[in-house]
């Protein structure tokens, strides 16, 4: 246990984060994603929502200013441009904690399996909501 670290964040998931360089990106998943079959590596925060976890890892990893958007929802099927509360709420964490604007894209379902396959990690968790699927795109921490 580390003072000052949001509790949600495992040894796992805190080395996760430090290995990551800019660029890198980062998946953020509800129960419903089959993280086991397209994440290269996996972290389980089996209990939390993807807001709370948004707030614990934007807490520590800073979100990219050199692309737009620097983070991706996955599609409601049938109804792209559907925006539901979960991807609202995330977003509204991130730009609380980032005291900024931020845009964000929307992919396919299909297109957001490709990306995730991709990404440094993935982080499953208990959301129940459905299209609580995100990409995080790591920035730069300025000296």
């Amino acid at each position: 246990m580390l003072k000052g670290i949001n509790p949600l964040l495992s040894p796992e998931l805190l080395y996760v984060l430090a290995a990551m360089g800019h660029g890198d990106e980062i998946a953020v998943v509800d129960r419903n994603f089959p993280a086991a079959s397209i994440g290269r590596k996996v972290v389980h925060l089996n209990g939390a929502n993807v807001v709370e976890t948004c707030r614990a890892i934007v807490g520590l990893l800073p979100v990219d200013t050199f692309v737009d958007p620097p983070i991706y929802r996955m599609q409601v099927v049938g109804d792209p441009d559907a925006i539901p509360d979960v991807q609202v709420e995330f977003l509204n964490a991130c730009e609380t904690l980032e005291a900024r604007s931020i845009a964000m894209g929307s992919l396919s379902r299909e297109e957001f399996y490709d990306r995730a396959k991709l990404a440094f990690a993935v982080v499953a968790t208990s959301e129940q909501r459905p299209y609580g699927c995100f990409l995080l795109v790591k920035g730069v921490i300025n000296a």
